[in-house]
């Protein structure tokens, strides 16, 4: 891989992410939950980020921005839409924007429904993408800020991304996410076989990230509104995928 990624828990259940380019030891982060794990990673790593990559504006996602900003004095990328609630935000990017970290290009990927400006960030070269609080493995994110049919044409987005892409999310969600997916698509060789995986990894007190592209449209409900049996488990044999999918968010929202 032409990057080198340091994953790593904050708060409860966040994840953060340091990010660095081989070719011109360039570094960043990707969200900041909180400031003494990052620090903590820096230390140990020795690696000083000049970089970070924001995908929404939620305080558990950009709790440390100015103190790592006074810091380090690195430049604060974010979504153009969330300007005015993103703490020392730099630089304002949109749909197809691209972000230079030394060799790397990161293309910026619109993908509202969680919060109405959210943003992933996709490095084509490394097969990897940074998708926030949208695209969970096993799940998608709460619908906060916007209707079913923009998180549908958001995940979507993701979804088209080549299918070894290496998906690091925000939020250590899989178990709870795995169970509903068990109670709608309970027949899914993919889904029981990842449920499996998903139950020992934590239990070897490890990480259930990151996932695949590929790997999420064949267990995801939220990736599969047009799969047979997820729609007959629904009731909703004759519904658009749309439909499907909301029905599933309003589901899991309850679940």
């Amino acid at each position: 891989m032409t990057v080198e990624i340091e994953q790593f828990t904050c708060r409860s259940d966040n994840f953060g992410v340091l990010l660095r380019d081989k070719a011109s030891g360039a570094v960043a982060l990707v969200d900041a939950p909180e400031e003494a794990p990052i620090l903590a990673v820096i230390e140990r790593t020795g690696r000083k980020p000049s970089l970070l990559l924001v995908t929404h504006h939620h305080p558990d996602h950009v709790e440390a921005n100015l103190a790592l900003k006074e810091r380090f004095g690195l430049r604060i990328v974010g979504p153009a839409a969330e300007a005015g609630t993103i703490p020392g935000i730099d630089d304002k990017v949109a749909e197809n924007d691209v972000v230079t970290l030394g060799s790397q290009q990161v293309r910026v990927i619109e993908t509202p429904g969680h919060t109405a400006g959210h943003v992933s960030y996709h490095l084509p070269d490394a097969g990897i993408a940074f998708t926030g609080d949208t695209l969970f493995s096993l799940g998608c994110g709460r619908l906060l800020e916007a209707g079913p049919e923009v998180m549908f044409r958001s995940l979507a987005k993701l979804a088209a991304l080549p299918g070894g892409t290496k998906i690091y999310c925000g939020h250590e969600y899989t178990a709870a996410n795995a169970r509903f997916a068990l109670s709608v698509d309970g027949g899914n060789p993919a889904l029981q076989a990842r449920a499996k995986e998903v139950e020992a990894l934590l239990a070897e007190g490890r990480p259930t990230l990151p996932t695949t592209i590929a790997g999420e449209l064949a267990a995801n409900p939220f990736l599969r509104a047009g799969d047979a049996a997820i729609r007959k488990a629904l009731g909703m044999e004759d519904a658009t995928d749309e439909a499907v999918f909301a029905e599933l968010r309003r589901r899991k929202d309850s679940f």
